[in-house]
């Protein structure tokens, strides 16, 4: 039977796999079986990590702000409570901004959901 070298499709393919391994150890990066298992941990890897990252910001803006309400005499969950009472929609994200870089103002929107929290 003729040896049959395979063409451009397979090598495309191959080069495809291998391009996307570039920088890895040893074999990893240039034998195709090796790149294969690897990228496919690390696409796994990828998208679990896509998931904790929202996690893990959302946990940061939660502890930031948690100081910052600390600092003006109220607690995390009293202050994202009286937020929703007093109907002011501010999400964790621009809150923990307010908190960093302009405490004053985090200051005030405090005192306006303290009222809420009251009632």
């Amino acid at each position: 039977m003729p040896r049959v070298k395979r063409g451009f499709k397979a090598r495309r393919r191959r080069n495809r796999v291998l391009n996307q391994t570039e920088g890895y150890f040893l074999g990893r990066k240039n034998r195709f079986r090796q790149a294969v298992e690897v990228l496919r941990h690390a696409w796994e890897y990828g998208y679990i990590s896509r998931k904790l990252k929202k996690r893990d910001f959302r946990r940061l803006w939660i502890t930031r702000i948690n100081a910052a309400a600390r600092l003006n005499g109220t607690t995390y969950s009293r202050l994202v409570s009286g937020l929703k009472k007093a109907g002011i929609a501010l999400d964790r994200k621009i809150l923990s901004e307010i908190a960093i870089h302009d405490p004053a103002s985090f200051g005030a929107v405090a005192k306006l959901a303290s009222p809420a929290a009251a009632k």
